[in-house]
């Protein structure tokens, strides 16, 4: 018999809160951009590259949280995390220079950031098997929901308060919110007497076999489909934080106000909780490999009809669009690495697999920064964009299912 109220639920309500903070807070860095222009007369590819270098650090630290979360688990990993990011916006309010830029928003954001989708879902992979995929997909939910409302609030703050003031609230409101909620999470349910999915003791053996089994961190490196993933997801990550960092500067070129490009941003947020819980779904039953292929075969259309939006109703269509793959993609990965390698090196190869599509993220924006500072135009980003997509379709093609004796 199950417990009438399991604490994984916890779990899932205190990851769903900082996925929505830290993230949510994250994205609003696009709605910032022109500030930054107007203010300082930056150019969009020195912008672009304190991005990268968040995004750069974010998966460099991923590798090493994830090693710690295997280990010690996602309370006090989370607690410190989280006392960085909002260091980070705190010291934004008093941005002067470059320099300050780059180690404020890169280095010290993106070690606050870089906790966020490995702690929390990795965590979440082994306190539930069953409806893994749903699971995560109510968590990454989370993450909709800051991208759907933070850009908006953003807007709204920086009009009332002006930019610098703005980071100010966003820092508080991270260190208290994400602080608190750190305190709930526990590494997995063995720790607390209990079992995954809060299964009865009956099922002890067959569960605890299940919650730990895998392969280790040294036998996933020799693995082919191990970097076929890495691979696939620095293309993903290529695409996904170029259109993140650049769409609201494209929506304000095309001639967008700032609250409707804002909003261009927030739809994507919005429509993307769809994705996160469709695709989990899905996962559980198409598998990760099915789900990824449907992922990248969405993210093509949506690019494609990108090079030809030309005005409002074609730019908040190509954000439904992107919205619904921005979190498939991001909801699917997590489930995917417990169901090829397993749960008991799942922290360290979720970081390394979130490494290789972050440095793709910061190599994204950065070129696409430099393309409009030299054409004065988006349209080769986006077809390069286009073409990253169908190298990571591809890819996701030639994966195959581990072989028994693999692990």
């Amino acid at each position: 018999m199950k417990a009438k109220y399991f604490y994984g639920y916890n779990i899932v309500a205190a990851s769903f809160v900082i996925q929505g903070m830290s993230i949510g807070s994250l994205v609003t860095y696009g709605v910032f951009f022109k500030e930054f222009q107007s203010e300082f007369g930056w150019s969009r590819t020195m912008i672009s590259g304190a991005s990268a270098l968040n995004y750069l650090i974010t998966g460099l630290g991923g590798i090493l949280v994830g090693r710690l979360n295997d280990k010690i688990g996602p309370k006090m990993v989370i607690t410190t995390t989280g006392i960085f990011l909002g260091l980070a916006f705190l010291l934004m309010s008093f941005l002067q220079e470059p320099w300050q830029l780059y180690l404020i928003y890169g280095v010290l954001a993106g070690i606050g950031i870089s906790t966020t989708d490995i702690i929390t879902l990795s965590t979440v992979a082994r306190w539930f098997i069953k409806r893994r995929g749903m699971i995560s997909g109510i968590v990454k939910v989370g993450t909709g929901f800051g991208q759907l409302v933070m850009p908006l609030i953003a807007v709204a703050l920086i009009s009332a308060y002006g930019w610098r003031h703005s980071y100010l609230y966003m820092a508080a409101a991270n260190l208290a919110i994400i602080l608190v909620a750190a305190q709930v999470l526990r590494r997995d349910p063995q720790g607390m007497g209990l079992l995954p999915n809060g299964d009865s003791h009956e099922n002890l053996a067959a569960s605890e076999r299940t919650a730990e089994s895998g392969v280790t961190l040294s036998a996933a490196l020799e693995m082919k489909q191990f970097w076929i993933i890495c691979m696939a997801w620095f293309t993903v990550f290529f695409c996904l934080l170029t259109i993140i960092v650049h769409i609201v500067p494209h929506a304000r070129d095309l001639g967008l106000s700032p609250a409707t490009a804002a909003g261009v941003l927030s739809t994507i947020g919005g429509v993307s909780m769809l994705g996160r819980i469709v695709m989990g779904t899905a996962n559980d039953r198409i598998g990760g490999k099915g789900s990824l292929i449907l992922c990248y075969i969405v993210l093509l259309c949506g690019l494609i009809w990108l090079q030809v939006a030309s005005n409002v109703w074609m730019l908040f269509l190509f954000a439904a669009i992107y919205g619904f793959v921005h979190g498939a993609f991001f909801t699917v990965l997590s489930p995917t690495v417990a169901e090829f390698f397993g749960t008991l090196s799942h922290g360290v190869l979720f970081g390394i697999i979130l490494f290789s599509g972050t440095v793709g993220g910061s190599v994204g924006p950065l070129i696409a920064g430099r393309i409009f500072d030299t054409t004065g135009s988006y349209q080769i980003a986006f077809i390069v964009l286009t073409g990253m997509a169908a190298i990571g379709l591809a890819l996701i093609t030639l994966l195959k299912p581990l072989q028994k004796s693999d692990s």
